[in-house]
């Protein structure tokens, strides 16, 4: 589904299809997100699960989910492209120089600190391992981020912002694992953001974009 550059509307490209387990997870959830959040306009485009292209790898080259198109401008990395749509509202990126280097302070937090653990523990959990080696470096990960949150509602410039997109979907699936038993802060602070309207809609319309194409597969 290619996008003329004069379009003026951004392009979200993720799977098809995926099985039931990711669904709700996958990542294109964080750019939905957003450009609700913003209220900005935008398209879903697909590329197959199942048949990872050439010109899918043109636009990922490590075959994955989500790129976005911006006209002429083309990124891949869910945080690269999440920067990128919050550059085009202050509803996600504030104005001034000390709130955006909060934000972004928080968002490589997010991908560098949180989600650099959570992942590969994840993956140790999902192998049947009977002990984790990866639990006491989350663990501490997030007495730390806990800390910060016991004092503030959100991450940067006093206010909800990109850096509180990513953070949180970063936290829900240990939350949903039991992992964030022993940190209340940060319970609250991913029930606090997964009860805006704007990651509702954008849960539920990825869940339903996969079960439309279950239809398809017979």
């Amino acid at each position: 589904m290619p996008q003329d550059a004069t379009d003026p509307l951004l392009t979200i490209w993720t799977y098809d299809w995926v099985p039931q387990m990711p669904r709700g997870k996958v990542r294109d959830v964080r750019l939905r997100w957003a450009l609700e959040e913003a209220g900005l306009p935008y398209r879903v485009a697909t590329v197959p699960f199942e048949d990872r292209s050439p010109e899918h790898l043109a636009r990922q080259p490590f075959a994955q989910v989500p790129f976005l198109q911006d006209g002429e401008v083309r990124l891949f990395e869910s945080g690269a492209c999440l920067l990128h749509i919050a550059g085009k509202s202050e509803a996600l990126m504030p104005g001034d120089p000390v709130g955006r280097a909060e934000v972004l302070e928080w968002v490589i937090a997010a991908l560098n600190s949180i989600e650099m653990v959570t992942v590969p523990w994840w993956f140790v959990k999902m192998s049947g391992a009977e002990q984790n080696p990866l639990s006491g470096w989350m663990e501490q990960r997030f007495e730390r981020l806990d800390a910060v949150l016991s004092s503030r509602d959100w991450l940067a410039a006093g206010r909800f912002t990109a850096a509180d997109i990513l953070m949180a979907d970063v936290l829900r699936l240990p939350d949903e694992l039991g992992r964030l038993g022993h940190h209340p802060a940060l319970r609250d602070y991913v029930e606090r953001a997964c009860a805006r309207p704007a990651f509702g809609k954008a849960v539920a319309d990825q869940m339903a974009h996969f079960e439309a194409a279950d239809a398809g597969r017979g």
